[in-house]
């Protein structure tokens, strides 16, 4: 298991995503990334984690930041949650788990723990949170501030983890 540390560059990947392309992650290079991992497509946690992450997409966006949702469900199975919820940014489809597994947020037999990470305009995490029970999420105001921190301290290198 992979423990990334504040600092550390965000590991690559490339992943399909809903909208039927692949994301890669560098393609965002020079923008802040917030990347939501969530066990499931349709359950009931992930439900209310996404849709508020949603309602809030506007928020991330004017802040020039870019919100993935990625899981371990297939591409139709994301493209049926994203339709049917009106999700307003891309899940990925990770089914062999490789890019939780560099990211360190498998927990036993596989599961994905729910966890989320900011990266700055750079690429390096400026914010983590990896949950150990995942029946909680963190709020999107909270990911907002961990975004402002990380534009704002672009230049002086500062990172920040939640308690």
């Amino acid at each position: 298991m992979t423990d990334l540390q504040l600092g550390d560059l965000a590991p690559e990947f490339t992943l399909v995503g809903t909208g039927d392309r692949p994301y890669v992650i560098r393609e965002f290079l020079g923008q802040p990334v917030v990347l939501a991992f969530y066990p499931d497509d349709f359950s009931p946690v992930c439900t209310t984690q996404l849709r508020a992450y949603s309602a809030s997409i506007d928020d991330f966006t004017n802040l020039g930041a870019v919100m993935l949702g990625i899981s371990p469900q297939s591409l139709a199975s994301h493209d049926s949650f994203a339709e049917r919820l009106g999700i307003r940014f891309p899940l990925l489809s990770d089914q062999d788990r490789e890019v939780a597994r560099s990211y360190g947020v498998l927990g036993p037999l596989g599961f994905y723990r729910r966890s989320v990470f900011v990266l700055d305009r750079k690429q390096c995490i400026a914010y983590r949170h990896v949950s150990r029970a995942g029946l909680t999420f963190r709020s999107s105001q909270e990911l907002l501030r961990a975004v402002e921190a990380s534009v704002g301290d672009a230049d002086d290198g500062a990172n920040h983890e939640p308690n």
